[in-house]
């Protein structure tokens, strides 16, 4: 009986300019950290089966790619929603936790799909904020599939710069 074998992938040995060899590694361990991520994502949104208001699932499929930036004022988070519509994204937030959820619909297909790189169904995306923010006026824009969501930070939680006294 033969018996499944995993195979991992070597990375390509190169050798530098003084001869020795060297290993090059094309994905990032970040990379493979957060793919990980995501598939545990789904095994845990397939044993759960949970659901949040709105009809989508807990823990649900994929997590879209972000960039969360922080500013003096505000923190700012883009997330890459690529053929996406305004009425197929939920953006809530409360208790410092930032959660944007949604669906990417797959189109109707008139021949056969030999291949497919883009992801399709459920995703979900969640982001603590540490700073006092505040609530009442987070907002959110989806243009040319990037959802941007602009959380500003309370007076309170704002930095601000203090006067050096001489003497």
């Amino acid at each position: 009986m033969a018996l499944p074998v995993l195979r991992r992938h070597r990375a390509p040995r190169q050798r530098d300019a003084s001869g020795v060899s060297t290993t090059t590694y094309d994905r990032s361990p970040w990379a493979e950290i957060s793919e990980l991520h995501d598939r545990m994502g789904k095994l845990m949104s397939e044993l759960v089966g949970q659901t949040f208001g709105e009809g989508f699932p807990a823990g649900v499929g994929w997590r879209p790619a972000a960039d969360v930036e922080e500013t003096a004022d505000d923190y700012l988070v883009e997330l890459e929603l690529p053929g996406v519509k305004r009425d197929d994204v939920i953006v809530e937030f409360g208790g410092a936790e930032l959660t944007v959820r949604g669906q990417v619909k797959e189109r109707e297909r008139v021949g056969f799909l030999r291949s497919r790189t883009r992801q399709v169904g459920r995703f979900e995306y969640r982001v603590n904020l540490a700073a006092e923010v505040d609530e009442d006026n987070v907002t959110a824009s989806l243009v040319d599939g990037v959802l941007t969501v602009r959380v500003p930070k309370t007076e309170r939680a704002r930095q601000r710069k203090i006067p050096i006294n001489s003497g």
